[in-house]
């Protein structure tokens, strides 16, 4: 049986693509018409995401430069599926011939052979992180559509690298400008220099680190969410971990509510004269899996990259045990290069159950962006 590749149930996504195939992309369905896209607005983006940007990620020299081949006219989605493609230019699969016999710690391999008993061995395949360029392309159309029919804003950023915390952070003035900054892309100028610190002497140990990523998302029309399964933070939770390499996600207080009293943790209530609101934010915008229009605030934690070029112990696809040392190119911090990920698939997640929510609302009635734009 195949694996399945599709996320979101009116706006979805389906990404293809390996990542030392010929090329990847993604199709997205479910999109209304009229939103204003260009291939420009989808490779600023995809450049946020993309390898070689510097000292700190891999050497694998790709533009990614983004083709949109359907569903956009004169500027303007049409409401037809829209299809994107970036062809792969620097794969350099000799340096994966090793480990077409062997497991790699860490990885993916182990686990395809098991399941599918065959694996694409060349960088991943479909595990590799290359395959989020398909996300990130679509959630560009994503987060337009939720700016334009609510103003809707996605920040992400390095809120931690090793043992390195990032604790200055404005949740309300932080921008993507003050982000980039940073090679880190941590906004907090002292920690950001810890952090590049960090992931230059794991680099030069052979070795990898580990981060974690914040995200705030501003301006979120409250009523989204559909409980009891698919909740607001169940589905955000599900998209999160889906990033390769991504092994942990809170929202609000997270963690830390384990820890506190109800009297703490409750965010209190108030009536500003125009909409509700609450003080505090511990529940981190959603509550009941709705979103109640505060801030969502999310964490999530990125293992160290995989690969390494020290040499490891491990087993090979006969039964044999031996060691083996990676050749390929690799980040020695992934979280540097995930926040535009993590922004993308928040924007999936919102856009469609925006959308849902639009559908119970109008009993399924048929929709355009305009009526959108009209009814917030």
């Amino acid at each position: 049986m195949g694996m399945s590749s599709t996320f979101g149930k009116i706006f979805s996504v389906t990404t293809w693509g390996e990542s030392h195939g010929p090329a990847v992309g993604a199709v997205l369905d479910g999109c209304p018409a009229g939103i204003p896209l260009s291939e420009a607005d989808v490779q600023a983006f995809l450049d946020r995401r993309r390898p070689g940007q510097g000292k700190l990620t891999t050497a694998r020299d790709e533009k990614d430069q983004v083709k949109i081949l359907s569903g956009v006219f004169e500027g303007k989605t049409t409401g037809t599926p829209i299809s994107f493609v970036v062809f792969n230019e620097d794969q350099r699969s000799g340096d994966y011939s090793d480990i077409e016999k062997w497991f790699r710690p860490g990885h993916a391999d182990l686990c395809y052979d098991i399941k599918y008993g065959f694996r694409d061995y060349r960088g991943g395949g479909r595990s590799s992180a290359r395959e989020t360029i398909g996300r990130v392309a679509a959630g560009v159309v994503a987060r337009k559509f939720l700016q334009q029919v609510a103003g809707t804003e996605f920040v992400s950023w390095v809120q931690s690298v090793g043992e390195v915390e990032c604790l200055s952070v404005d949740l309300d003035t932080l921008d993507h400008d003050m982000v980039e900054a940073s090679l880190v892309r941590c906004p907090d100028a002292a920690a950001s220099a810890k952090m590049e610190q960090e992931i230059l002497e794991a680099k030069k140990n052979g070795d990898s680190v580990g981060g974690t990523v914040g995200l705030v998302v501003r301006n979120v029309p409250a009523g989204l969410g559909e409980p009891v399964f698919d909740r607001l933070d169940a589905l955000l939770a599900q998209a999160m971990l889906s990033i390769p390499a991504c092994k942990g996600f809170e929202i609000g207080s997270g963690f830390k509510a384990a820890r506190m009293h109800g009297s703490e943790h409750n965010d209190e209530i108030f009536f500003d004269g125009k909409r509700y609101r609450t003080r505090t934010n511990n529940a981190g915008g959603s509550l009941g899996g709705i979103s109640n229009g505060e801030n969502i605030v999310c964490r999530m934690a990125f293992k160290p990259t995989a690969t390494i070029s020290q040499e490891q112990k491990t087993a090979g696809r006969g039964g044999e045990n031996g060691s083996l040392a990676a050749k390929g190119r690799h980040d020695p911090c992934v979280a540097v290069r995930a926040p535009v990920i993590v922004e993308s698939m928040a924007a999936l997640v919102l856009a469609d159950l925006f959308l849902q929510q639009k559908r119970n609302e109008m009993y399924g009635s048929p929709h355009s962006f305009q009526s959108f734009e009209d009814d917030v």
